[in-house]
């Protein structure tokens, strides 16, 4: 067993990165303090090197003037301004740390923006990104999504066949798991304690170990692989997309907080499909891409609210349903147009179950308990979670083409997309789009109905 702390190289390596940003980028900061950030000061610092193919790390942090230290639960709106507070980098699953010149290049803030860039080179190769909002030094910003709405502009148009800009929710521990895990010595400022509904095996740290037990390298990965040990918790997908696809997707666990499995619990914990919105699978195929309803080519708002049975931050989880704001205009969601299904053009149960039964897939939604298991999640609080990536698994055919790929694809709910069943292989989009990147923008949080105007 090897502690955080044991491994070499593991004291920070700092270097710092100063970004002159205008006196008109005021913002609402993360923690509800209004912040004029004059200068974006970037932070990075190493993760241990003991395996070969760790992950390195870093932390962005722009330098705000002022902050309150109250957790963000809607009163009015919050708006988060190129993340007024820090977030933990973790730069892809290269074999050697990245130089500085190249984590610039992956990840960068500029005022209320962060774009997320696919491959970056210097004299060492990045591919994809994942970062988390911190509210300090030592903890992760926890969102209490029920009876509110989270906002963002996006842009997706240099998004591919195959490529995933994500921004989700996950249950991960404040402190990245410090306090539960005497051996995790470096916490959320490092970004530990990940964990998702997918209950990921190639996680270089769970619990405060080194998951090298049972280590397989990936046979289309030179820079991955499978541990013994994977990391569960609730997840809420609100926006996984490209150019050409969307979805957005609850994913329930049969457990709360971040859990750490072995064996046949990494899939049997969680609800790994979730209960997924994208409108192409829904029967409506002119929605979504570029040149449509909400074109693609273009910047556009992203409105996601979570409504409760009540009407308050306390009832229960009824609802979570989508809006778009593009060129002024709001667009509502688009209407489910499967046979045998009603108009549905939100998430709730009932869609869920008549999903499932139209698309002859195992209601796991319902299973690992639905809307009771994932309010809870939301009561505990969520960590906010952004990235880019390409999927060795299954190509992101899930998200924008057709999958199964051993079903036809005239049986409903296998067209996800127009892409074809031939794309997304890794190999191919890091060859032939290595500049793809996303811009996420103007992220706001609040009460329903405040973080958006036509």
């Amino acid at each position: 067993m090897h502690e955080l702390s044991e491994c070499t190289g593991y004291q920070p390596i700092q270097a710092v990165y100063n970004e002159t940003l205008g006196p008109e980028n005021d913002i609402v900061s993360a923690l509800g303090t209004i912040a004029n950030m004059n200068t974006a000061l970037f932070i990075l610092a190493f993760a241990p090197l003991c395996n070969p193919n760790v992950q390195s790390r870093g932390v962005v942090r722009p330098n705000l003037k002022a902050r309150s230290s109250s957790t963000p639960t809607g009163a009015g709106s919050t708006t988060l301004a190129a993340t007024p507070t820090a977030i933990p980098v973790k730069l892809g699953t290269r074999r050697f740390a990245p130089t500085l010149s190249s984590v610039l290049k992956a990840v960068r803030a500029s005022g209320n923006s962060l774009t997320l860039k696919f491959v970056t080179k210097t004299d060492n190769t990045n591919i994809g990104s994942r970062v988390y909002l911190l509210a300090d030094d030592t903890k992760y910003q926890m969102f209490k999504l029920k009876n509110q709405e989270f906002t963002f502009d996006v842009d997706v148009s240099n998004l591919p066949c195959g490529l995933n800009g994500a921004l989700y929710f996950s249950q991960m521990d404040a402190d990245g798991g410090m306090a539960k895990y005497s051996n995790n010595k470096a916490g959320a400022k490092y970004g530990t304690g990940y964990c998702d509904a997918q209950c990921p095996k190639d996680i270089k740290f769970i619990n405060g170990e080194a998951n090298v037990l049972d280590w397989k390298g990936s046979s289309n990965d030179a820079n991955s692989g499978t541990g013994r040990y994977g990391t569960c918790c609730n997840e809420m997908d609100v926006w996984e997309a490209n150019s050409v696809s969307t979805a957005y997707t609850p994913h329930p666990c049969n457990v709360q907080g971040q859990t750490r499995c072995s064996g046949s619990q990494c899939t049997s914990t969680c609800d790994q499909a979730g209960c997924d919105f994208n409108s192409y699978r829904m029967g409506v195929k002119n929605f979504y891409g570029k040149g449509l309803t909400v074109d693609t080519s273009k910047k556009m708002t992203v409105v996601t609210q979570f409504i409760t049975a009540d009407g308050t931050a306390s009832g229960a989880l009824k609802e979570i349903r989508r809006i778009y704001v593009q060129n002024g205009k709001v667009i509502q969601n688009s209407k489910t147009n499967i046979s045998g299904m009603s108009a549905y053009d939100s998430i709730t149960e009932p869609f869920c179950s008549a999903q499932k039964t139209a698309f002859s897939d195992t209601n796991t939604f319902s299973q690992m308990g639905g809307y009771t298991n994932m309010g809870k999640a939301f009561d505990a609080g969520m960590v906010l979670v952004l990235s880019i990536w390409d999927d060795h698994a299954a190509n992101m055919l899930w998200l924008d083409s057709n999958y199964p790929t051993d079903r036809p694809a005239s049986q409903p709910g296998v067209a996800r997309g127009s892409c074809a069943t031939t794309s997304g292989v890794p190999k191919d989009v890091e060859t032939n789009s290595p500049n793809a990147s996303v811009t996420f923008s103007n992220i706001k949080f609040g009460d329903l109905g405040s973080t958006y105007s036509a």
